[in-house]
């Protein structure tokens, strides 16, 4: 996870993308295709040229996803284990 300062979470956070995008959506959730195409717009806009961006872009997306899951689904699943009781 890219840890930035607070000023900078604060200037990305309140970004006109992501306002828009999340007033878009108000009180609904995404559908997995716009989310998508908001991530594939987001990557191309960086304007990669040669093999060395892409690669760098394509391992910005698998860092977010292996932290997403650590600090988001991880925490679901376990949550659901206490629930449910575990499958192992």
């Amino acid at each position: 996870m890219p840890y930035i300062t607070k000023a900078d979470r604060l200037a990305l956070d309140t970004c006109s993308l992501l306002d828009k995008f999340l007033e878009r959506f108000n009180q609904s959730t995404p559908s997995e295709g716009e989310l998508n195409y908001v991530i594939t717009k987001l990557l191309l806009s960086t304007n990669p040229k040669r093999y060395a961006d892409f690669n760098k872009l394509v391992g910005v997306l698998e860092c977010c996803k292996l932290e997403f899951y650590r600090r988001a689904v991880a925490v679901y699943e376990d949550k659901k284990i206490k629930e449910n009781g575990d499958v192992y």
